[in-house]
């Protein structure tokens, strides 16, 4: 079964995540640094780890699986993701797979060194209401995709004891 990890503290489509996630009925993760409101469902579940760097980045690296999903906007976890046969889908829509990682990293390691090396200084564009929607619907397919895939190969997600 298809199961959905959103690296939480800093994304703006928590909300919509949700709504795509008790649509189709599969267990969310919603993993942090501190204390963020979710739904009072069943299927989502939020996760507080420790503080401390790359703390929710190494739970879900750990969890997410084959035919999951994670919504994040962090390069690196999401090439640790993708190795573990997951679907990263950043908050503008854009699906990172095995297709596009490499690439994706490649372009945040230059972006990186232009922004240390002071060539280039502006920061990325606001988050508009056209992101969101490109989100949504990069999302549902994500989504069909990830369940088309995992019903074809009988995969059974670990289970995941609730934290404490």
């Amino acid at each position: 079964m298809t199961r959905i990890f959103i690296d939480a503290d800093a994304c703006p489509v928590r909300d919509e995540t949700y709504r795509v996630a008790l649509r189709y009925g599969l267990r969310t993760y919603v993993v942090s640094n501190r204390m963020i409101a979710v739904p009072d469902t069943p299927l989502i579940e939020r996760v507080v780890v420790t503080q401390g760097m790359d703390v929710a980045d190494d739970w879900i690296a750990e969890h997410a699986a084959a035919h999951d999903i994670v919504i994040s906007a962090d390069i690196p976890l999401a090439a640790r993701c993708v190795a573990n046969g997951a679907c990263v889908l950043e908050p503008r829509g854009r699906i990172l797979d095995q297709d596009a990682i490499g690439m994706a990293l490649a372009m945040r390691n230059l972006m990186t060194d232009l922004r240390d090396t002071g060539t280039i200084m502006q920061g990325s564009r606001g988050f508009t209401r056209s992101d969101r929607s490109t989100f949504l619907s990069a999302l549902d397919t994500a989504v069909v995709r990830a369940r088309k895939q995992a019903a074809g190969h009988g995969r059974m997600p670990p289970v995941i004891p609730p934290s404490a």
